[in-house]
Formats: C-alpha cells, sequence, structure tokens
C-alpha cells in the first residue's frame, strides 16, 4: 500500500529512528501505562486467550463503553472456543447486539469453529497458526500474540499509528492506510526482549487512547511530550484535507443495523413484510438486505434458486 495523499509517508531516515532513540520512549511510556492503565477485563489474567481474542475482535471500529458489556455477556455465555464454536452462527450474530460491523461476529465464530477443529479448543500461541485462523489478519495476530501470550510483535492500531506518527516522523496523523515506511518504524521502535516488547506494545496503544488522541492530544500529561517531534516542531497541522468522520445517519449501514435488529429480536423466521415496514424507501432497503444476505449474515426462506422473492429471513444456522 502506499500512503494517501492526504498525509505524505515519511522518508526513510525520518522514519526510522536509531536503536537509542527508541530505547528513549520505552521506559517512560511503559512506567505511564503501569500508573494509568485501565482495568479493562481482557487485561485481567483470567481473561486467558480467548477473551483476549474476543475483545480484539469487538474493539476494531468500536469504543470501549459500548464493547465492555457485550463482551461480558459473550464471555459468560461462551467462556471457550468450543463453547461457541457449538452454536450456530446466527447466534453470534445475535449476541454481537448493536456493536456494528456484525460480520465481525461471524468471523469470530468461524475463528472458533477452526480452534475447535485443528487447535484441540485452545487459542494457538505461534503467530502463523493465529494468522491461519478465519477473520484473522495481521493486527488481530500480532495483538493475541503479544497481549495473551507475551510475545514481541509490532502491533499497529489506529491509536498507535498516531503515537507514532507524533513522536517519531513529527505530523500530526498518520496515512488512512498503514504502509510500509510505517512498519518500518514499528519494527525499530519494538524493544528487543519479549517482556518489554509486549509491555510497550499495550502502553503505547494506551497512550493514544487516553493521552494522544486523535482530537484534542494532551501533551501536558504526556510521559514523552518532551521527546515528540510533532510537539518539539510547534505543532504543525494536519497538512491534508480535512479527515472528516464517518456518517451514518441515512447510510446502508444505519438501514442493515435496523433490519438486523429485527431478526435479532425474533424467535424464528421474520416475514419480509415485517422487514418491509423498518425502512421507507424501499430500493436502498432491498440494496441493504440483499447485503446482508450476500455477506452470510441472513438467510432467505422460501425463495427460489437465486435467492429472489424470499417470503421470510432469519439469522444463519449455518
Amino acid at each position: 500500500m502506499t500512503a494517501s495523499p492526504e498525509t505524505p509517508a515519511p522518508s526513510e531516515a525520518s522514519a526510522v529512528p536509531g536503536a537509542e532513540a527508541a530505547r528513549a520512549l520505552h521506559s517512560p511510556v511503559i512506567a505511564w501505562f503501569r500508573e494509568n492503565a485501565r482495568d479493562l477485563p481482557w487485561r485481567r489474567p483470567e481473561a486467558g486467550p480467548w477473551g483476549v481474542m474476543v475483545s480484539e475482535f469487538m474493539l476494531q471500529q468500536t469504543p470501549v463503553a459500548r464493547v465492555l458489556p457485550v463482551y461480558e455477556q459473550w464471555l459468560a455465555r461462551w467462556p471457550r472456543p468450543a463453547d461457541l464454536a457449538a452454536e450456530a452462527p446466527g447466534e453470534a450474530v445475535r449476541a454481537w447486539g448493536r456493536l456494528g460491523y456484525p460480520r465481525r461476529a461471524l468471523r469470530l465464530h468461524g475463528a472458533a469453529v477452526a480452534i475447535t477443529e485443528r487447535h484441540g479448543g485452545d487459542v494457538p500461541r505461534e503467530h502463523d497458526r493465529l494468522l491461519s485462523l478465519p477473520g484473522i489478519g495481521e493486527y488481530t495476530a500480532a495483538a493475541v500474540a503479544s497481549f495473551a501470550y507475551g510475545q514481541r510483535h509490532a502491533v499497529l492500531d489506529t491509536n498507535v499509528r498516531r503515537v507514532f506518527a507524533r513522536t517519531a516522523t513529527g505530523v500530526e496523523y498518520p496515512p488512512n492506510a498503514t504502509t510500509a515506511a510505517e512498519r518500518r518504524l514499528a519494527r525499530a521502535l519494538l524493544p528487543e526482549d519479549e517482556e518489554t516488547a509486549a509491555g510497550w506494545a499495550a502502553a503505547s496503544m494506551e497512550l493514544g487512547a487516553l493521552v494522544c488522541t486523535a482530537k484534542n492530544p494532551d501533551c501536558v500529561r504526556c510521559p514523552v511530550a518532551g521527546l515528540c517531534a510533532w510537539r518539539l516542531a510547534g505543532k504543525p497541522a494536519h497538512a491534508g484535507p480535512p479527515r472528516r468522520g464517518q456518517t451514518y445517519a441515512g447510510t446502508d449501514r444505519q438501514v442493515r443495523g435496523r433490519l438486523l435488529a429485527v431478526l435479532r429480536e425474533a424467535v424464528g423466521p421474520v416475514p419480509k413484510a415485517a422487514l418491509d415496514a423498518v425502512w421507507d424507501e424501499p430500493v436502498q432497503r432491498a440494496r441493504a438486505l440483499d447485503g446482508l444476505v450476500a455477506d452470510g449474515l441472513v438467510e432467505p426462506l422460501g425463495a427460489d434458486g437465486d435467492g429472489a422473492l424470499a417470503t421470510a429471513y432469519r439469522l444463519p444456522l449455518g
């Protein structure tokens, strides 16, 4: 991938700090984390690797406050991968509630099935085996290996990328998509020993979530403010076009959410007429419903061979 036009990719020289500069960041950030880290259930020892994996799926593009109640209900119902794997995938979609991006529920269910069938019900330790699970990409594999097993991996989420962009490269925001330069930077900043590397991964992520935030960075509270390239440069403004937040009202995402809400509440199939009442605009409603079917989140009933003319819909059974 290449950097987006709104944020130029940092040069090789500026992107990769020396070992001494990298080490100067580690101790203060990790010390700050020990004093300020939130007490989150997936960080507790009893969460185990499965709890860490569930949290990583749920936290993608979703705030902690929305995840917490769903996470706790999920682990109470499905404390092991095998417990989830024994259920129909539609039950995962139902339990996902209003977290958004419900395909994550199907992917997590698929990962639970694979863990049960291939790994004896235990979340694998090895990064390559994690990466081979359905729905697991580079970020999630690195996060689970690091947070659950204390391994040395570069964990690059949005918060970490923003911290690195500011402290090391002197720009306010990272590119929209992760670049090769960012990966080189993350590897250069990664401590050599596993324990410190795992602590650094969690600490830099928390720093971005609580202090080095997107809109209102609290530099007074930052443990590495004196080393931050962006702050030392006078906090130059973002050079690209305005960064716009995602809209929701009136989008297909909103329609899909309303349709799924009806299906989640139902104990059986839902007649198409009941779904037609969810949204007035028929073309958009049909497009959203077709998208749910195509994504495997909804099953049509009473349809012909190509899925047309369905008379009812339900969450997937298998």
